[in-house]
């Protein structure tokens, strides 16, 4: 498959489309559970027929392998679109509220309602997951959605409005095609929600945007995650994963480990495991490995490999190709404090090592900085483990492992801080896209007389008593 520029939608293009959407949520089509189920359904029967040209986009974007497309877009959606199909009806129930002795006789409840049309905005690393597991949260709660993929992954672009229209439903849901001018010219408009995925400084022009209209907003933009290896860990466990998860789309992932701190008295010992996993996985040299992906453009690349030099030392790799957009798993200790590997998101194959010997240095470290999108702790000592979870903020947290909380359905997915706000994913998708209608129902007895004026001792005495 070879690289081609998308269509971008024209300004006339777009307004039709919106026009088109918000008409759609004014008939009240989408507030239907059918429409909702069959719209899931819909995604479900495309990942199936579609996978094959899925899977070759990915690759023809950033080179992954079969088994790293399948299960981070596919496998992933898939399990996505089927648990929002088994809890629709209990999401969109009623949900019974208490009702005060001050209201009684009367029924209170919440009645879940969809909030309009969605702008859903979305990352260039995973096209197909960051695009459609907002969706999937928008749809499930009955909304119209307009998803704007990222230009910057142009077979996966290309592809998304190709496929997505062929099985969803175009009248309640639209593909928006374009680049940094054509994005602002959308952000003008009026959503009833916006889900961005991407970096902060895109996510401060979302938010400006979105304040213009008071539209709600939820961000996911990423950070540096630290990954801590306490001196209980088992450092073979520690070092497989920490290769897995970093080499996972030649380290292109938000919630991927940003920076490894390690106790000093196993640090020598993770390193070896750690260069002894990635050879076992890619051999000695993995740009002859068909399993380890490339960076998605020249420009990123620039980006990783201006990162390198200007102090540290490199222990392992630090071998680059500009041609082949191939950049080594790398290795680098002995940074000065200010260097941007310890600043900057890194967004690729480069894991800064830092060393700690008291766990009070490992707390005052993270907290100095911003809030992570994602913490991980290896160790088998529970207080060790207690004390940073209590002492640290991160958007998600994982233990003995990395970033295998965004396969768990049930819990939502989302920064805190700089790294982002609000979440999405399972259950919390569909809360984040809707609003909670609270209601009240009264009959016409126990009319309390004491409620209105004029007022006297003993009517203030009942009121009393009945707030209380």
């Amino acid at each position: 498959m070879n690289k081609m520029t998308p269509h971008l939608t024209t300004e006339a293009e777009m307004h039709a489309d919106l026009a088109r959407l918000r008409a759609t949520f004014a008939s009240g089509k989408t507030r239907s559970l059918d429409w909702r189920r069959g719209q899931l359904k819909a995604i479900l029967r495309m990942l199936k027929q579609e996978e094959k040209a899925i899977i070759g986009a990915i690759q023809a974007d950033m080179r992954k392998n079969w088994v790293e497309a399948y299960t981070s877009e596919i496998a992933a959606i898939r399990k996505e679109a089927q648990y929002a199909l088994k809890h629709l009806k209990k999401w969109t129930a009623k949900v019974k509220v208490p009702t005060p002795l001050l209201a009684a006789p009367g029924k209170s409840w919440l009645q879940p309602e969809p909030l309009g049309v969605a702008l859903v905005m979305t990352a260039w690393n995973f096209p197909f997951h960051q695009s459609l597991t907002p969706a999937i949260a928008a749809i499930a709660a009955g909304n119209c959605v307009m998803i704007k993929p990222s230009e910057v992954s142009e077979n996966g672009t290309r592809l998304i409005a190709e496929i997505y229209p062929k099985y969803l439903d175009t009248d309640a849901i639209a593909i928006f095609q374009g680049g940094p001018q054509e994005t602002g010219v959308l952000l003008e408009q009026k959503f009833d929600h916006i889900l961005y995925t991407g970096g902060g400084t895109v996510g401060k022009i979302v938010m400006t945007a979105a304040a213009r209209h008071l539209t709600p907003v939820t961000l996911e933009l990423g950070g540096k995650s630290p990954v801590i290896v306490d001196k209980s860990a088992d450092i073979q466990i520690a070092a497989r994963r920490i290769v897995w998860a970093k080499t996972q789309n030649a380290g292109q992932i938000c919630i991927n480990a940003d920076t490894m701190l390690v106790h000093e008295s196993i640090k020598d010992e993770l390193v070896r495991a750690i260069i002894d996993h990635l050879k076992k996985a890619y051999g000695d040299d993995p740009q002859k490995s068909p399993d380890y992906a490339r960076i998605i453009n020249e420009r990123h690349f620039d980006r990783i490999t201006g990162y390198l030099g200007n102090g540290g030392n490199i222990i392992h790799g630090g071998r680059s190709d500009r041609d082949d957009l191939y950049i080594e798993p790398t290795l680098v200790e002995g940074l000065p404090e200010g260097h941007k590997l310890l600043t900057e998101e890194i967004f690729g194959p480069i894991l800064p090592i830092l060393t700690w010997s008291k766990k009070e240095e490992v707390v005052e470290y993270v907290t100095a900085r911003d809030k992570p999108l994602a913490l991980y702790i290896f160790g088998t000592d529970r207080k060790f483990e207690d004390y940073i979870l209590a002492n640290t903020s991160a958007g998600n947290v994982a233990i003995n492992d990395l970033m295998l909380f965004a396969v768990v359905p049930g819990l939502p997915f989302g920064g805190v801080g700089a790294s982002g706000m609000g979440s999405y994913t399972g259950t919390q998708g569909f809360v984040t896209c809707s609003h909670f209608k609270p209601i009240l129902k009264r009959g016409k007895r126990m009319d309390l007389d004491a409620r209105y004026a004029p007022y006297n001792k003993k009517k203030e005495k009942t009121m009393r008593f009945a707030w209380n």
